[in-house]
Parts: structure tokens; sequence; C-alpha cells
């Protein structure tokens, strides 16, 4: 029933009057005032009630009257009347009727009650009924109100105590309670502005309602009242607890968060007031250390922590934190950071134990710990207070261990446990004491290191059920159990971890959820929505809250689950591990994701297990991570002592044989915590795949499962022995292992490509461990990662193609290994893939899914680049299955299997490419006809490659056969070939065009059909430059008949690409390769053969080589001229072929050389082919006897050519490029092709008759006489072609050349062969060709027109050079040559050395005599032999002045022989061998020098005299006479064993030369200039008198003394002195002239002679002498007879006087003693009798 209904309303009235009239009957006696009060209030109540239909609200109006008798009442002070006043006004009260006056009066009323100690607890249930039922109670009023309470709260009685501390609580929450009622009324009414935040003056708080104003100064009184200050508000307290003042303000934060959040005052209290209190209550636990109890010297003792408040303020920080976290972000990061501080070791065990507690508060809620991350740790410059409290949770567990837990009872006075409710705790928090059914079970405990804690249950999971934060009436601090702090550690641990993830997992979840709808709605274009928008921040949290947190989780974690003892215990470990592990790895943060991993691997494996993997990890984590600020949190690694069941004892995986390793249960429940975690979460292991799989690989090995077929684990390690040792509790887990790890990998098929790529991967580094780990040793090896490879790629067999290109190339690598069983493995597991992909029934078929198709077969190729041979023994078996299973459909695969076979390289065996080779046999044989013709080209390579291995001459020697074959095929197939190409080439051209690139493929431009023979010509090209000379032979002739017997079929264009790309590149690698061969000497061929001595050095053996090749090219520009001749560039071509024709002509080895010249000459006399159209077919072009004529008849494999004349024509009409030919007659203009040949052979020429430049000490090269005459053979050919424009300028080219290549000398071991014998005097061939040259020019010019003669002179020129060899061979540089000796040519060095004297006699035989000389010198000069030997040039050299002779016998009369004074220089070179004579090395030479002067004289003396007039002969005048003085009296000495008869025959060519003087000469003085006559003139005269020579003996006399000569010379003198036809003054002044000579010639011999004749005394004077005289007196009787018969006029005056001169001298004669002289005396003194005349008559005559 409510108060307000009519029956509640008559009730109180009733009740109203019967309590007054009961008061006035209690004061009748005592206290009449009240009474009488009483009565009149009767009669008000009547009065109101019956006036009023309102009742109730009259009464509240009147409400101070109607109280009024009741407050008398409780004035009086009486027990039983304030008993009954109190209960009359608690019913006004719960009736609210009571105004504020009213009420006002009331506590003043009770106050004074208070103050005087009656009815103490009806006085507080009033005031809870007065304050509860209504709300007329404000301000100061209110405030008594509360003051009244609190001061009862501290009277002596205990009740009393309790009941007032219950109605201050419930007061308190009243008045809050209003506050929140007032706002909820205004909630829809506008707001005032709020008061300005910050606003100092506490008072101020005009902008709040009634009952917030209330509220605010009470809380701010009870935060005065707690910091020990005056309240403002509550006026008249007198005592206060802060115990009581932190229970009241943590209720009221508790119960009314939205008042502080929703007004700025009460925000404003909280900062400024609550935080600073709690803060500075704190203080004492802060400085607080444990053990250092102050001492005596410290000047002010540290306050202890208090338990009471210190657990009190917790709790009040644990409200602030929960509700007001968002408004003192700055407050509560200190209070986060001194629960921290309160974890720390030094603090007492109560403080920590507390601070534990408060921490699991917070771990429970992990929206509150997201709001911490994202408001302090996400913010920069902030405390990271988030992973600071996982941190200390962290370092707290850790700090458990490692410290003695002795701080237990230093804070309280009673020893550990001794409380009550300590053991109380202890023994609830155990369940394990006594389990189920009263059974004792273990303990559940962790133990580390000797430390030993028992676990205790002790809250329920996800809540944080606080034990000693809710002993609010403990004083003293109580004794914590043992196991308590580090099992609600543990729990908070596990808390926040399961609330932490599940909290982030829910959101990830619904936004994934979101993600698929959305896509499902919009598939194609949605802008981001908002929610999209606000993900990255939801991202950024929860990847700031791992990062925060797992650190500290890991390091707690790793180190709880070592020293769990307890199954279930360490399931929750591990649970935890695998939660935050799946979640870093759902949020990709990878560091801690493959930390926590890291930690259960370790966990799975034996302790100190090494497993680089994880180690490494490890290190690289703690370097990186572990150095948080303030807090040392250490990774623990897992230490061996914890006492576990061994379950089993294995072998460890590792490179050096280690001890037994032992797995316990822990072990193998960490092991299937691994699997688990790989089968449920493997999407998001991503990299950490690579740890997970590695662990499992050791723990497999460890077990002993090995893999079988299709890669499947089973258990099985009997090979093993004894070191494996398993419990049966293991054994039969072993299949379930096995079972798991199966399905594990079955279940890759499940996974997104992405984890599956990660999953391949790690396999795969896996595998690169084992195989590291496998090196080097023949250990079994561990197979687990190829087998678990192999297993993954069959059941992903659908989705093969992404995972086939990792799969494969590991595996191939694995087939690389030097260890055979997993080699063995890694190619069964290539295989088999391969073998299943080609067999697997793909979704489209491999028919049409060309790419999946080659992508399968692609591992095939590379295990190609596998050098072990027992891997490409499988994979050419895995190859010869494909071709028999799959040959027909091969299509595009036939590259890859073709490439297969071709993968052949010189260090596999025999045996491996004789298996190859057999395959390629079989694809030619066979399968030509069915593969693509695009193929056919690396059928051309394949066949190539097996040419060039060196391992097996007969298979390189037999595939050039299959070249052979193969060229055939193209010839009989051409028309399908072609047109299959050209479709295939347009698809290309189109590709190529739509990429906007070229079309790349070799020879490009050519038609494809063309390329394919252009591949086949490279690929021979290739092997003429093979190692082997003997491949390098067959391949060249193969090439050079291919080309010959097919090459029609090419078109015109693709021969540019024959000759450039195929031939001149040919010619050019031959040319490297000879030019850079070895030179040293190779012993034998190989076994037993023996090599012949032209070919023992690779120099000599592609010396063959570029010969052949040079022949073969030579010929085909020979033989296809004038199809080359269409090529635009034929003449460039030309100019390439005449460059390596030099180059092969200037190299140092003979055979090439003499080759290159050889070819020179073919294409020189280019017999003109035939033309087409002349021949019966077009094949036949070319005449097959001809191309293969020397060698090449043997090429090929000697079929017959097969002629498919229609084939050729079918090619050329669709190039519609029939071969344009100038028709007949009508000849190229081909001079710049001879031109070029001309400039070549000059070229060559310089080059090779050039010097050596270096000193002697250089091995030169100098080129032999075969090669010089075959080059100076090949002028004549040449200039048939050049003649028309063979100018001055050339003919000097041609000179130098002639005169180089005469002067080479001989090698000394070729001279035998080349130099003729002793005997014969001939001229070698080289010789013989230079004279040959010069001759085809002499005829060409002699019949040439009138321009062409000038070249007369230059040819004497060249030709007398070769005279002068007679005398002074030619010089090569500064080579050393030794001259031949023959007994015909005694052919001596003329310039010796001055210390040797040519003159010595020698008294040998003739021959060792030159010899002798010749060797002396040799030895003398040089000291060594020489290499060289010259030539003997004396045949050379005297017929070319026979040639001389008579070519100027031709052309004396012509006029450039005339200006260039021919005659001159032919003089002038005859001086040299005239003026020798003896001294010639040749005794012919200077006979046959002196015969041609006379013929030369007879000819050409009368042409100078007709031309006497015009000078031109004037120069050669003085040359001549040299010339007759140099022979006539010569300086050299007739040899001492020179024979009477041959000096005789000598005198008589000196006679000769005499008479052509007296005939030719002087008879014709007057045309002759006067010098030259005096010149003979004197030279006759010296030639009459004999000169002396002192080397004949007596016996010799008369023989020696050229007396015949002599006396010719002197009568020529006679004769010409007085000739009495003097016709002209110039005849007689040359008869003067010989006069006085004669005369003057007589008077110096007479006068030696008397001189002489005195000096001797008794001795006889010499023969020689004596003969001298004798002759001079005879000439004078001569003379004197002479001058008697001449007229008188024509004898000169100073003649007499001469004569007269000599009388004298006779005179003295006369005492001569020799009879002889005295007879001839005596006719010379009897003339002068005619002389004796009167002077008179000479007077007269003299004047006359």
């Amino acid at each position: 029933m409510s108060t307000s209904s009519p029956e509640a309303v008559k009730k109180l009235l009733e009740n109203m009057q019967t309590d007054l009239r009961s008061l006035s009957m209690e004061c009748k006696k005592k206290f009449p005032p009240v009474k009488e009060a009483a009565e009149s209030g009767i009669v008000k109540i009547k009065t109101i009630a019956a006036r009023n239909t309102e009742i109730l609200a009259a009464l509240k109006e009147n409400s101070s009257e109607v109280v009024q008798p009741f407050l008398m009442g409780c004035g009086t002070k009486e027990p039983k009347i304030t008993q009954l006043c109190l209960a009359a006004i608690q019913r006004l009260m719960s009736h609210e009727v009571v105004s504020e006056a009213a009420a006002g009066n009331i506590i003043n009323m009770l106050w004074q009650l208070m103050e005087n100690g009656l009815e103490e607890l009806k006085l507080l249930q009033t005031v809870l009924v007065l304050l509860t039922t209504n709300t007329v109670v404000h301000d100061e009023v209110l405030s008594k109100a509360i003051v009244l309470c609190f001061r009862l709260h501290f009277t002596k009685d205990n009740i009393t105590n309790n009941t007032a501390a219950a109605t201050v609580r419930q007061v308190v929450t009243v008045v809050f309670e209003r506050m929140v009622a007032e706002d909820e009324k205004f909630k829809g009414l506008a707001e005032e502005p709020p008061a300005v935040q910050g606003n100092s003056n506490r008072r101020s708080v005009s902008t709040l309602r009634p009952s917030a104003k209330d509220a605010y100064m009470l809380f701010q009184d009870l935060c005065q009242l707690v910091n020990a200050d005056a309240p403002y508000w509550l006026v008249g307290m007198t005592e206060m607890t802060r115990t009581f003042g932190l229970e009241l303000l943590e209720s009221v934060l508790n119960d009314f968060p939205q008042v502080f959040l929703q007004h700025q005052e009460f925000s404003f209290l909280l900062k400024e007031r609550v935080c600073p209190l709690v803060i500075k209550l704190f203080s004492p636990n802060i400085k607080f250390r444990q053990g250092s109890s102050s001492s005596s010297s410290s000047p002010a003792p540290v306050e202890k922590p208090y338990f009471p408040i210190c657990m009190r303020l917790l709790r009040v920080v644990s409200v602030l934190i929960k509700h007001f976290y968002s408004l003192l972000v700055t407050e509560c990061e200190i209070f986060l950071s001194l629960l921290v501080k309160f974890l720390d070791g030094e603090k007492p065990q109560w403080l920590r134990a507390v601070a534990v507690e408060s921490v699991h508060r917070l771990c429970v809620q992990p929206h509150l710990l997201r709001s911490f991350c994202q408001s302090y740790d996400m913010k920069q410059h902030s405390t990271k207070v988030f992973r600071d409290i996982v941190n200390a949770l962290g370092s707290f567990i850790q700090s458990l261990f490692i410290l003695p837990n002795s701080g237990n009872s230093s804070s309280t006075g009673t020893p550990a446990g001794g409380s009550v409710s300590g053991a109380q705790t202890s023994a609830q928090g155990v369940p394990g004491v006594a389990g189920p059914g009263g059974v004792l079970t273990t303990q559940a405990a962790f133990e580390y290191r000797g430390t030993w804690i028992p676990l205790m249950n002790v809250s329920v999971q996800g809540s944080a059920k606080a034990t000693y934060l809710e002993m609010l009436d403990k004083v003293e601090p109580p004794s914590i159990p043992e196991g308590y702090a580090m099992s609600v550690a543990f729990s908070a641990l596990l808390d926040l971890v399961r609330g932490i993830t599940t909290m982030i997992e829910k959101e990830l979840n619904r936004e994934e959820q979101e993600a698929a709808m959305r896509e499902g709605a919009e598939p194609v274009t949605t802008p981001l929505s908002d929610s999209s928008q606000q993900e990255p921040m939801a991202h950024e949290v929860w990847e700031e809250m791992v990062n925060a947190c797992w650190c500290g989780l890991l390091a707690a974690l790793s180190l709880l689950l070592d020293a769990s003892t307890d199954e279930a215990a360490t399931e929750n470990i591990l649970k935890a591990e695998l939660s935050v592990a799946s979640l870093c790895g759902r949020l990709g943060l990878v560091t801690p994701r493959d930390a926590f991993i890291t930690a259960v691997c370790k966990a799975s494996l034996p302790p100190h297990y090494a497993l680089t993997i994880l180690s490494s990890s490890a290190a690289s984590l703690s370097n990186k991570v572990y150095s948080i600020q303030g807090q040392n949190v250490q990774i623990v690694s897992p230490s061996s002592e914890s006492h576990q069941q061994v379950v089993a004892v294995g072998q460890p995986l590792t490179a050096q044989p280690q001890g037994t390793v032992v797995l316990t249960a822990k072990n193998i429940q960490c092991m299937r915590t691994l699997l688990n975690l790989a089968h449920c979460h493997g999407v998001y292991l991503g990299t950490s795949w690579q740890l997970v799989l590695a662990t499992l690989q050791h723990l497999v090995w460890i077990l002993g499962l090995k893999p079988g077929v299709g890669g499947v684990l089973k258990p099985g390690r009997a090979v093993e022995g004894p070191s494996t040792v398993l419990t049966t509790a293991v054994m039969t887990d072993l299949p379930v292992i096995s079972n798991i790890l199966s399905r594990l990998f079955e279940s890759s098929q499940y996974l997104d490509d992405v984890s599956l790529h990660h999953l391949i991967n790690a396999l795969c580094s896996l595998s690169m461990e084992a195989m590291e780990m496998a090196y080097g040793n023949n250990k079994e090896p561990s197979l687990f990662a190829v087998a678990k490879l192999l297993e993954t790629g069959l059941v992903n067999m659908d989705r093969i193609e992404i995972l086939w290109r990792p799969l494969t190339a590991h595996l191939l690598e694995v087939c690389q290994h030097p260890n055979a069983r997993m080699r063995e493995w890694g190619a069964e597991a290539v295989t088999s893939l391969i073998k299943a992909g080609l067999s697997y029934k793909h979704e489209p078929p491999l028919s049409q899914n060309q790419r999946l198709h080659l992508l399968l077969l692609h591992p095939l190729k590379e295990l190609s680049n596998v050098l072990h041979a027992d891997i490409r023994q499988k994979q050419l078996e895995c190859v010869l299955q494909i071709l028999q299973n799959q040959g027909d459909s091969l299509g595009p695969g036939w590259p890859l299997v073709l490439g297969v076979i071709g993968a052949i390289r010189n260090d596999q065996g025999e045996s491996l490419i004789r298996t190859a080779f057999q395959c390629l046999q079989l694809v030619v044989t066979d399968f030509l006809p069915t593969m693509p013709c695009t193929c056919l080209q690396i059928v051309v390579d394949v066949a190539g490659s097996f040419g060039l291995q060196n391992q097996e001459l007969n298979i390189s020697l037999t595939s050039i056969g299959l070249l052979w074959n193969i060229s055939d095929y193209f010839f009989q197939r051409g028309e399908t070939i072609t047109e299959e190409l050209e479709k295939e080439e347009a698809i290309l051209v189109k590709q190529a065009q739509d990429i906007g690139e070229p079309l790349n493929r070799p020879f490009h431009p050519a038609p494809p059909f063309d390329c394919l023979w252009l591949c086949l010509y490279a690929k021979l090209g290739e092997l003429c430059v093979d190692p082997r000379p003997a491949v390098r032979k067959s391949a060249g002739q193969t090439m050079f008949s291919t080309i010959a017997a097919h090459g029609t079929l090419l078109q015109p264009s693709t021969w540019n690409i024959v000759v450039w790309k195929v031939l001149f590149h040919l010619l050019n690698c031959v040319r490297k390769s000879s030019t850079t061969a070895d030179k040293e000497k190779i012993e034998s061929g190989g076994g037993n053969i023996l090599i012949h001595h032209s070919r023992d050095t690779a120099e000599k053996q592609w010396a063959e080589t570029w010969v052949l090749t040079l022949a073969g090219v030579a010929r085909i520009f020979n033989t296809r001229r004038y199809l080359l001749q269409q090529l635009g560039d034929f003449f460039k071509a030309w100019e390439v072929l005449l460059d390596h024709i030099q180059s092969a002509a200037l190299s140092k080895n003979n055979e090439v050389s003499l080759a290159a010249l050889k070819s020179f000459q073919e294409i020189l006399q280019l017999v003109t082919p035939v033309k087409d159209t002349d021949k019966p077919d077009a094949l036949g072009a070319i005449d097959v006897s001809a191309v293969l004529m020397e060698p090449l008849q043997s090429s090929g494999p000697g079929r017959p050519l097969i002629r498919s004349d229609s084939l050729a024509e079918r090619l050329a009409q669709r190039y519609g490029a029939q071969t344009q030919l100038p028709p007949p007659g009508e000849d190229q203009d081909d001079s710049p092709l001879w031109w070029s040949a001309w400039n070549t052979w000059y070229r060559i020429g310089t080059e090779c008759t050039r010097p050596p430049s270096g000193g002697t000490d250089k091995l030169s090269f100098v080129p032999s006489q075969p090669f010089l005459t075959a080059l100076i053979q090949i002028f004549p050919a040449l200039y048939q072609h050049i003649a028309g424009g063979f100018s001055m300028e050339d003919l000097k080219k041609l000179g130098v050349i002639l005169h180089g290549a005469v002067s080479v000398p001989i090698s000394s071991d070729a001279s035998p062969f080349i130099l003729p014998s002793y005997t014969e005097a001939v001229l070698t061939s080289l010789q013989e060709a230079v004279l040959t040259a010069l001759d085809v020019l002499q005829k060409a010019i002699c019949v040439g027109s009138e321009n062409l003669q000038v070249m007369y002179p230059a040819i004497f020129q060249q030709l007398l050079l070769f005279v002068e060899f007679s005398c002074k061979p030619p010089q090569y540089g500064k080579m050393e040559t030794k001259h031949v000796a023959n007994a015909k040519y005694n052919q001596i060095q003329l310039f010796a050395p001055k210390n040797i004297n040519l003159q010595k006699p020698f008294k040998r035989s003739p021959i060792h005599n030159c010899a002798e000389r010749q060797r002396t010198w040799q030895r003398r000069s040089t000291g060594c032999a020489a290499e060289w030997v010259a030539l003997n040039y004396v045949p050379f050299a005297e017929r070319s002045l026979e040639v001389v002779v008579d070519l100027y016998h031709k052309t004396a009369c012509h006029k450039a022989v005339i200006n260039e004074k021919v005659l001159q220089s032919i003089i002038k070179t005859l001086r040299v061998p005239l003026g020798l004579k003896y001294a010639c090395p040749a005794e012919s030479t200077w006979k046959l020098a002196v015969s041609s002067l006379l013929k030369v004289l007879s000819i050409g003396l009368p042409v100078a005299r007709q031309q006497a007039s015009s000078g031109k002969f004037d120069t050669m005048w003085p040359e001549l006479a040299n010339a007759f003085e140099d022979f006539l009296f010569t300086k050299s000495t007739p040899p001492d064993n020179l024979s009477i008869q041959e000096f005789q025959r000598n005198e008589a060519i000196d006679v000769e030369v005499v008479q052509l003087i007296s005939t030719e000469i002087l008879p014709f003085a007057n045309f002759i200039p006067k010098e030259f006559v005096g010149r003979i003139m004197s030279m006759l005269n010296k030639g009459s008198i004999h000169s002396q020579s002192s080397s004949f003996t007596e016996a010799e006399m008369d023989m020696r003394m050229r007396e015949e000569f002599s006396k010719v010379c002197f009568e020529t003198l006679l004769q010409f002195s007085f000739s009495n036809k003097v016709s002209t003054p110039q005849e007689g002044y040359i008869s003067r002239m010989a006069l006085s000579v004669l005369l003057q010639r007589a008077q110096d011999v007479l006068r030696r002679y008397v001189e002489d004749e005195r000096l001797s005394g008794r001795c006889p004077l010499p023969r020689q002498q004596v003969t001298e005289i004798i002759f001079v007196l005879k000439a004078i009787s001569t003379l004197m007879d002479s001058l008697k018969k001449t007229q008188p006029e024509n004898v000169d005056g100073n003649v007499w006087a001469q004569v007269i001169a000599l009388y004298p001298t006779l005179v003295e004669c006369i005492t001569c003693s020799s009879p002889e002289v005295s007879s001839a005396l005596k006719d010379a003194l009897g003339p002068f009798k005619d002389f004796m005349q009167p002077p008179v008559s000479k007077v007269q005559n003299g004047e006359s």
C-alpha cells in the first residue's frame, strides 16, 4: 500500500493523534509545556484534516508546528519519551510530510541527543529514515546530519560504532544517489555552460544544482579528512580514521563513476584532491626496502608500510584505474607504475601478494588493458605502462624462483603460516592435497633449479577473486602461504593471455566476416567505408598490445613451462603459448610469433639440444628485445634438471656423432602441441614453418621414424642398433604421431596458396640443413624434408603449378648432393613428381595447357646440370620412359626433351654420353617427322653438341654423319618444312609487332627454311673449329659438301648470310685459333698412334684446318661467282676474302701461307663459270666433280647426291627470285676486284719481304722460298687483269717487292733442297719467277702504247739492282746470314771487318779456301753460327745482266732510255764488278761485266755521239772513264793459284778493252769531252808502263808483266800521238796530249832505273824492272822514228823540248850492267844525232 493512498493517510492521521495522546499522557506530570503542545497538536491535525482535501501537502506545509511537540518531547531527555517521539518523527518522515524547516529542527534536536549520548542507535535510524525517504535535507542541515553519524561512529560502544559506520556508508550513498536522480531529472533541459575547468576556488560550486552541491561538498571533505585536514562543510567533526575514509572514497568512486565523468567539478576533485592524496599515502610503501630497517644513524626513520592503508589504497587505485583512466591519464600512469614497483623483490611479501592480486584484477579486463595500451604505450614520450605490467608479472615470477622465500614473516610478528586465516587459506587453496575420492595425488607444483613452489587453485578461470585485498578487518599483515603469490601470478598470466587473444580474435573474426559480406554485396568497387578506415587504427592497437606484452609473456611462460611438473599446468602454458603464436601469426607479427613457436619447439626437444635454427633465432631475439627499461626480463633456457619421466632415448640428428639424448613425457606433450599448432593454425605459420618442421624433423629422427613409399614416415630403426630405446608408453604413441604427421601434410591441400608456399619454403630450408649436415660423411642423412616435400607435392597435384617451381628447384639441389642416399631420394622425388604430373588428369588436359606441360617437364631439363652420373642415369631413364609413353604427344615438350638429350658435358662418363647419343639416334631415325618443324633446329644443335663433346671421338664423327642425314631430311621434305615454318614465322612476326619489338631469331631476315640450313652450316662451322683435328677435318669436308650439294636451295639473299655469317665467321675463328695455337710438341695422338712430324704440334694441326677452310671458301667464291656477284656487297666480300688470304699468307706457318697463295691463284684464274642456262638442270649449276676436287671427294657419308630438280625450281618460284644472270657477252666490270687483289698482293709482298726490325738475338720469321716463288708467280696472272691501269707508281711497288723477295735468305736446314749443288750454277725458282715477272712487263710495254714505254728506265733500274747482287749480296735487315761457298762462285763477304786480312794467302784447295775464308769471317764477326744462308746471287745477277744487255739492245734509241740516262746507270752498275775484278765473288762476274760493257758501248756510244749536243750524255763520260780505270788498273791482286794460261786469257780481255777505246772512242774525239779524252790518254799512258808487283817470284816474272797489254796501250798512245790525218784541231790536241804523257812516262822510268841501279850495287835488279826499262828504251826509239816521219809543223815545240830533255837521262844509263839494256840503249841513243844542229837554225826556227 503506497504512503499516499487514502487508507494510508487515514491511518497516518490516526497514528499521529495516538502518538500525541501518548506524549501528552507521559508528560502530564513532569513536563506540562510538552503536554500542552501535544494537545494543541491534536487540534491542529484535526483542523488540517477537516479543511484540506490534499491532506499530506497541508501537513507538510504545517510540519514545523506538527513536529514541534515531538521535538519538545525529545528535549526532555527522558528515554521513554524520547523513543516515543523519535518513532513518531520517523513515521512522519516515512510519509514525506516534513518540510525543510521542520527537518532542520529535527536535526538540531538529534544533535543535542547525540551530544548527550542518548538513544544512539535510534538516532542513527532516524537520520537514515530522514535522508532516505525524502530530499528536503540540504546544505548545512545535511552536513550536520552526516557529522552526527560520524561522531556516533567514534563512540566507545562497539555496536554503535559498527551501526554508525554502516549508516555513514548508507548516507554517503544516499547523497550521491540524490545527485544521480537530479541529473536524470534535468537530463532533457539545456545545460548551462559549465564553469571554467581548473577553477582554483574550491568552494565555487555555484554552477552545481543543490543535490550535486551537497555531494561535491561531502566528497571534498572526505578527501580533506583522509588527508588529515580540517573539513570545510562537515563542521563539528571531532575525529576520523584514514581506513574508514579510504573505504568511503572507494565506495563512492566505485558506485558512482558517472558523477565524476559527467561533472567537471567532480573531475577536478579527482585530479586535484584524490590522486595527490593517494600518491602521498603510498609514499611509505614506495620508500620502504625490505631488510633496511632504519639504523640509529639514519636521521629520519622511514615509515613502515601499513597493511590496512596500503591494501585500501590499492583498492582505491583499482577503482580509479578501472573507471577513470580516461580522465586521469597521467595519474593512472603513476598508479600503474607504483603497482609495478610493489611487485619488486625488495618489498614485503604481503605487499607483493596484494599487488599481485591487484594486477590480476587488471589482467581479467582485456578492454581495460587495451585502453592502457592506447593511452600510454602508443603515445610518444609516455611510459609503456601495459608493457611494464606484463614485464613486471614476468619478473615477479622469475624472482620467486630466483629469490629465496625469506620475506615471508619479516613484516609480521607471527611465524609464517601462524595466523589462523593464513592456515585456512593454504588449506583451501590446495585442492590437490586430498583429491577426488580422498586419494592422495601428486602436488601440482613448479620446480626450477632446486626451488620448489606448490601451485594452488586460487580463482576460477577469468575472474580475479582476491584473498588479501578483501581482508578489511585485519590490522596486522597476514602471513602468505608458500606458492600463493606464484599461483595468483600464474592465473593472472593465463587470464591476460586468454583475455587479450579472445578479444582480438573476436574482433578479427568480425572484421573478416564484414569484409566477406562487403565483397559478397558489392564485388566490384566499394569506396572505403568508415569501418574500413578505422580498421588500421584497430590493427595498430592490436599489434601494439602484442608487441608490448610478448617479451614479458614469453619470458614468464618459458620459465613456467620449464619448471612445470604438472601435466594440466603444462597444458595450460602450452595452450597460452599456442594462442599467442597463432594470434601473432594472424596479425602478421613475425618476430613474436617465431619467438613463441621457438619456445614450444625448444620445450619439445631434449634439454640443451643443439638445434641451430632455434638457438640462432633465440639469440637474435635476446639481442633485440630483452633490454626492457627498468625490468630485467631474461629468456630462460630450459634447465636439464626437471624431474620428468623419461619415455625415449635416441640419437641426436647432428653432423658429428654424439651420445644419446632422452625424451621426456613433457617433450612428447610439447611435440603434440606443435603438431596441433601446425595442423590447426598452419595458415598463420608463415615463415615459422621452418622452426616447427625443423623441430619435428629432429624429434622424428630421435624417435627413429623413416620415410617409405610416397614419403610417409614409418617407425623403423632396426638398422640403427641399440642406441634407440623406446618405452611402451611411446611405442603406443608412435603410430599416432606418425599418423598425425602424415595428416598434417595431407591437410596441406586445405592451406591457401601463400601458406602452402611457406610450408614448401620451410621444408626446403630444412632439407638444405639436412644437406649441409650430410656433407662430408656417409652417415644416414635425415630424409624427413625430402620425403615430406614429395608427400606435399603429390597431395597438391591439382594446383601443382603454384608450388612446382620452388618444390622442384629445391629437389634439384638435393640431386646435386654428394651423399648418395640423399641424392637418390632427391632424384626419386623429382622423377616421381614429373611422372605423376604428366599422368595426372589435369583440368584442362595437358594437351590444351601447353604452359603446364612445359612447366612439368622443366625440372627434367634442369637435372642436366647435375654432375653426378647416377642422377643423369635416372634422368635419361625418365626421358626414355617419357619417350616410350608420351613420345607421340610430346608436342611443345620436344625442345625440353631434346635439351635433356643434348645436355652432355665433357666431364660425364662415356657411358652416359653413349646412352644419350642412342636417344638422339632414336629421335633422328623415328621422331623427326612427328616433331614440330621448329624443333628441327634444336635437333641440329643437339647433334652438333654430340659432335663437340670430347669424350668419345667416334660419337663426334658419327654425329657429323647424323648432321649429313639431317640435311638429307631437310632436302627431301623441303616443301612441307618450308610451309610449316612459314606459318610459325607469321605468328611470331605478329607477336613481335604487337610488342613493338623486332623478331628475335638467328639469321632473322632470311626465310625460315633457309635459316634452318644456316643453323646447320653454323653448327658444322663450330665443329670446324673443334680442338680435335679429325673432327675439324670431317666437319669441314661435310660442310663444304653440303653447301655444294644443297646450296642451290638457298635464296640469293641467304647467300649473303652464308658468306658473312658462316664462311667468313668460320675463317675468322680458324684464323684466331691458328694464330694462338700452342707450339708445344704433342708426343703421341693417344694410345700408341704415332704422329707425323708435320702434325706434331697443335699449331701444325690447326694449319691443316686453316688450309682446308681457306681452300673451301675460295672454291665457293670461284664456282659461285655469278651467284655471289648478284649480291650487293660482293666487292666487300671479295675484300674480306682477300684480307683472309692476306693474313693466311702472312702467317708464320709455311703450309698455311703457301696454301693461301694457292687460293689466291685459284680466285685469280677464275674459270668463267658455265651459265645456268647452258646447264641441263638447276642443281647442276656447279659441277660436282669440279667442286669436290682434291681431298673433298671423301666427304659426307658417301651417298650419291639426290638431285631433286623440281624442289630447287619450286623453291625458286616460291620466292620469285630466279637469279638474274648477265646476258651472255655482257661482262660485268670486274676491274675494282682485280685492283683490290693487286693491293692485297702488294700488301702481302710488302709484309713478307720486310726485313725483321729487331736485333739478331730475336728469332725472326723469314718467309720460305716456295712461298715467295708462289707469290711472285701470281703476278703475271694478276697483271693480265690490271694491265690497263698499271702505272709507274705500281711498277715501283712491284720493284720493291721483287727486290725484297730476292733478298730473303733461306733457313739453313732448307738450304740443301733449294740451293744448287756446288758444281752447278743455276737460278732458284724464285729468281726465275722474278725475272719472268719482269719479262712479262717488258713484253707488255713493248707492244703497249707510247705512254707505257716510259717504264723502260724503271725496268732497267730494277734489273741493274739485281746485277749489283753479284758483288754485294742484299742485306736482309740486320739478319746475320752465311753466304754459301761455291767452287765456281767464291762469294765472300766484301765489307769484312778491318781486322781480317782477306788477302792473306791460303795454300788450300779452292773450295776449302773460300769456305774457310767464309767461316773465319763468320766466327770472328758473330761468334756463332748463323741460322740463315744467303742465296748464291751470282747466277741471278749474271742472268739479269744478260737481260739488261738484251733489253738495251732493243731500246737504246728510245727517248725515255736516253732521257733517263740508262746507259750511265748501266756503266755505273758495271763499274763495281769491273773494279773488283779478282775480288769479285765469282770470276765469271767480271768477265761477263766486261763483255756486257763492250756490247752495250758498241750500241750506246754511237747514240751518245749523235746526242752529244743535247748534253744528255755529259755525265756519262766521267762514269765511263772511272769504269775503264777501275777495271784496267784494278786494286785487287790476282789469286796466287792463278795459272799462267788463265793470266794470259785475262790479259787478252784487258787488251780487248783498249782496242775498244782505240776503235770507238779516240777516233771520234771531237764529239767527246776533252777531260774524258785526257783521262783516257793518261790511262793509256799508265797502262803502257809496267806497274810493279813485289809478290812475284823470279820464275813467274815474265808472265805477270802484262807485256802485251802495255804494248797495246803504248801503241795506241803513239797511234793517236801523231796521226798525219789531223782533220780537226781536236785530234791534234789529243796527239799532243798523248805525246806529252808518253815522254813524261819515259823520263820517270829512266830516272827510277838509274837510281835503283846505283843503289843495288852488285845485285842485279829485278827482272821486272829490267824488262820495263828495255820496253821504255824501245819505245823511245820508236818515238824518234815517228817524230822524224811527221810533218815538223804537226809537232809542238814543247814536245821537242821534252824529247831533248830525255837525252841526259839516257846518257846516265850507260853505266848499266845488263847486256839487254845496253843494246836497247844503243838503239835509243842513235836517233839523237838528228838533233845536233848548229844553234842558229833553232833561233831562226824559233823566230819563224
